[in-house]
This record gives structure tokens, C-alpha cells and sequence, in this order.
């Protein structure tokens, strides 16, 4: 990974108290992970630290927008975003990330690097499935959506008939139960 060195928190030099971090995360943050889904990144997150005696507890608060591609049409558009993080942080004898909710840091450190949490945090509140607002009410006018519509198999509305045999076994069923 590229320079993330902003995103590293010396949480040994800080009081007993709540801290708060904010970062603003644009296309270069993810660049540094070698993601490119997006065609632009605008986000804001915040990082309330609430540092005790014995632990950390860390809440990701993440809001904005990045610009996708639309799954239907093709066309960008920016996809809110909205979510958040807890975190705990303990200390043990060694390292120990394996469960997603708490981080287990050696007594030897001293500082914590956020920006895998931020990373993950964002890519994993985006929809799998990404649809543009004005596909979704019908005003948005494409050339894929035209062709869609073009290709698209038109049903009939009319119900099916129903088959007599079906009648018979139906009846059957009933005179069993009488």
C-alpha cells in the first residue's frame, strides 16, 4: 500500500477520553488499495476514539457519495453512502484480527492504522446491485434502456386454461378427505 500514514493514530500519548478524527477520502485512498470500481470518491468519515484504561472503542461514521456505473444503463451516477463502524480494541500478548468487531493489539504497541477499517467499512456498504435513481421512476433516457426495451419479450396477459385433468385429481383429493 501507497502512503496512508495520515490514517495511523498514536493512541498512547492520548488521555483517558473521547477523541474524534476526520478524514476526507477521495479516488487516491482507494488507489492505494488498487481498487478501481469507482469513477470518483467524495466521502467524509468521522472517528470517534473513546479511549479507556484498558481498551479502545473506535465508531466509523462514513457519509457521501461515489460516482458507479448504473447495472442496467451503464450510466454514472453518485450512489449515497451512509454507514457505520464499531470496533473494539483490547490488548494481549500478540496480534489478533480475527474476529470482525474486535482487534487484538500486542502490549508493545503503540499506534493503529485505520485505513484498512475505513476501506473495508466503505466498499462493503455499497449495493451489490447499483441502479440509478431515474432508472428506478422511469425518467432516465439512455440508448440501453431503449434497446432493453426493444429486446424485451412482451407477455400476454391472458390466464391459462385450465386442465380438466387436473380437475379430476383435485377431486379425488377432496372425496379422500370426506
Amino acid at each position: 500500500m501507497k502512503d496512508l500514514k495520515q490514517f495511523n493514530i498514536q493512541y498512547n500519548g492520548l488521555k483517558v477520553a473521547s477523541h474524534l478524527f476526520e478524514y476526507q477520502i477521495d479516488n487516491t485512498f482507494f488507489e492505494a488499495f488498487n481498487f478501481d470500481e469507482f469513477f470518483n470518491a467524495n466521502l467524509k468519515i468521522e472517528l470517534t476514539l473513546h479511549k479507556k484504561s484498558t481498551m479502545l472503542e473506535l465508531t466509523f461514521n462514513a457519509s457521501g457519495t461515489i460516482n458507479v456505473a448504473c447495472d442496467v444503463s451503464g450510466e454514472p451516477f453518485d450512489q449515497e453512502i451512509t454507514t457505520t463502524l464499531p470496533l473494539i480494541v483490547n490488548f494481549g500478548e500478540e496480534f489478533n484480527d480475527e474476529n470482525e468487531e474486535l482487534l487484538i493489539l500486542p502490549y508493545s504497541e503503540f499506534k493503529l492504522n485505520v485505513a484498512q477499517y475505513i476501506y473495508e467499512m466503505i466498499v462493503l456498504s455499497i449495493p451489490t446491485k447499483r441502479i440509478h435513481p431515474k432508472v428506478i421512476d422511469g425518467t432516465l433516457e439512455s440508448e440501453a434502456l431503449k434497446r432493453l426495451d426493444k429486446l424485451r419479450v412482451h407477455e400476454e396477459k391472458t390466464a391459462p386454461d385450465a386442465d380438466p385433468r387436473w380437475d379430476k385429481l383435485k377431486s379425488l383429493i377432496t372425496e379422500k378427505k370426506t
